[in-house]
């Protein structure tokens, strides 16, 4: 069967009646053995934007949060009145304090509600550091190696974990990703690729190897990237073959651009309501 990724939450949204943007990024994925949703956005358009698009959140196998940032899982609440009692995967950082300086400001971008609150609407958290399938094909990145030397961290990202430590810049080691089994190839979903695109990509070949990856969606914090750290994405993207690059959120408008530009009839902008099967 095709495997079916729906933009449920993103920075833009086009024309479609109803839909909501909102900077933040949640992808409803349908595949043969059932659904799931990759992050939540920021809570303001979630439900309704599923409605609209047709997806049914009480269906839902499980839900994956790729980081815990509060544009990827403030919309948790509300998936969980719809979903009930569910598994909900992550990492066991999630739950990191997490900062972001603006100026003189320290500003909270972490997840805007407790584990406990969470748990009591049913969310039943299955944090771990390691690669494991999820479901029929579908696999968690878990965490992801930082071996590239070009894809650097976000220095203005601070966080303080659950023993107190202060982290500076925030490693966000708890960035995952989801891989699909398409008969296309592999579809990759990213959050905001904390842990770099390239790290990424890399990551999933060798946990897979031998099969192609088709598609990659997401947000890409190519946006962030200065101009040598984005020209030396570019020119490692080359090794894959990808088929199809699919861009949301973090990337910027700026580098989305610049992207389809340099890949042609292969780059998409994937704003609210965007499909894409493989």
């Amino acid at each position: 069967m095709t495997v079916r990724c729906t933009i449920l939450c993103e920075n833009s949204v086009p024309s479609q009646f109803g839909l909501i943007g909102e900077h933040g990024f949640a992808c409803h994925l349908e595949t043969a053995e059932g659904s799931y949703l990759f992050d939540t956005g920021q809570g303001q358009g979630l439900l309704g934007n599923a409605r609209i698009l047709q997806k049914d959140l009480r269906e839902l196998r499980a839900i994956i949060l790729s980081h815990g940032h509060y544009d990827h899982t403030g919309g948790l609440p509300d998936a969980l009145h719809q979903t009930g009692p569910i598994d909900v995967y992550g990492h066991p950082a999630l739950f990191d304090q997490r900062y972001r300086a603006t100026g003189q400001l320290q500003r909270f971008i972490g997840i805007p509600h407790r584990r406990e609150y969470l748990e009591a609407l049913g969310a039943r958290f299955r944090l771990t550091t390691r690669w494991q399938q999820i479901g029929p094909g579908v696999y968690l990145s878990g965490e992801i190696p930082r071996q590239t030397e070009f894809e650097q961290g976000d220095a203005k990202m601070t966080a303080v974990t659950s023993s107190g430590e202060r982290l500076r810049p925030d490693p966000l080691t708890d960035d995952l990703s989801l891989v699909v089994e398409t008969p296309a190839g592999l579809v990759v979903l990213l959050g905001c690729a904390h842990a770099g695109m390239i790290n990424i990509l890399r990551c999933v070949c060798r946990q897979l190897p031998g099969k192609p990856i088709h598609t990659v969606l997401g947000g890409t914090h190519l946006g962030f990237a200065d101009d040598s750290q984005f020209e030396q994405t570019l020119a490692a993207l080359d090794e894959f073959g990808i088929e199809r690059l699919a861009v949301s959120h973090c990337t910027g408008l700026s580098r989305a651009a610049q992207l389809q530009s340099r890949l042609g009839e292969r780059f998409c902008f994937a704003t609210v309501g965007t499909v894409l099967e493989a």
